[in-house]
């Protein structure tokens, strides 16, 4: 946790908040609501794994610094129950108070919100550098191995436990097919070149599965 709070000092740092005692203070919030006992992939594992994205790839964003700050904020608030972008427009109006409170500038505040608004759907402007390389790194678990991958389906499953199984599947589905619509689930052309054919293969893959449990 100590290496996560320095990281998160650094960025606040970074876009100019002046009091390390007020930034120290926003971070453990943070902490706190990332470890909420009901999260079972959107933890700090995975806050961790999109920060490690972003920093290794942070030569591709105009703001690194923002974007960092994005991703700590951008599950901020997650409710499994909440309906629709209900969450991503929670943590975004949560990234203002935040920031506003340790005092980072407006500017910088108000591209905080609205790189956390972009995890909502994923869609990305061609010349949005920041955005691309956060939502980039939301989604890399896309990618990843298919034993990986799995693990990461059936944590999305333990958080929505409170779902029907059928429901679930129908809705589940949805989300996959809404991933698999876009032109393209990665932006930044080092990661697509990398990531795009395994991430398909994967989400088709669990798609199918749910559409034929048997």
């Amino acid at each position: 946790m100590e290496t996560l709070e320095r990281r998160w000092q650094a960025a606040a740092r970074g876009v100019g908040a002046p009091d390390p005692a007020a930034v120290a203070g926003a971070g453990t919030e943070l902490l706190t609501r990332w470890r909420e006992p009901h999260r079972r992939y959107h933890t700090v594992d995975h806050l961790t794994a999109v920060l490690d994205v972003i920093d290794r790839h942070a030569g591709h964003a105009d703001r690194p610094d923002l974007v960092r700050l994005a991703a700590w904020c951008h599950d901020a608030v997650y409710d499994p129950r909440a309906p629709g972008d209900t969450n991503e427009r929670d943590s975004a109006a949560l990234a203002g108070d935040l920031l506003t409170a340790v005092g980072v500038p407006t500017d910088a505040v108000a591209e905080v919100r609205r790189l956390v608004l972009l995890t909502a759907g994923h869609a990305v402007a061609a010349d949005d550098r920041d955005g691309a390389l956060l939502c980039d790194a939301d989604l890399a678990v896309l990618a990843a191995t298919p034993q990986r991958y799995d693990g990461y389906a059936a944590r999305i499953r333990q958080e929505y436990a409170h779902v029907p199984e059928a429901a679930f599947r129908s809705g589940r589905a949805a989300v996959l097919e809404k991933l698999l619509d876009l032109p393209a689930l990665f932006h930044v052309p080092a990661l697509a070149a990398r990531w795009e054919a395994p991430a398909r293969a994967n989400l088709t893959r669990e798609l199918t599965t749910l559409r034929h449990p048997d």
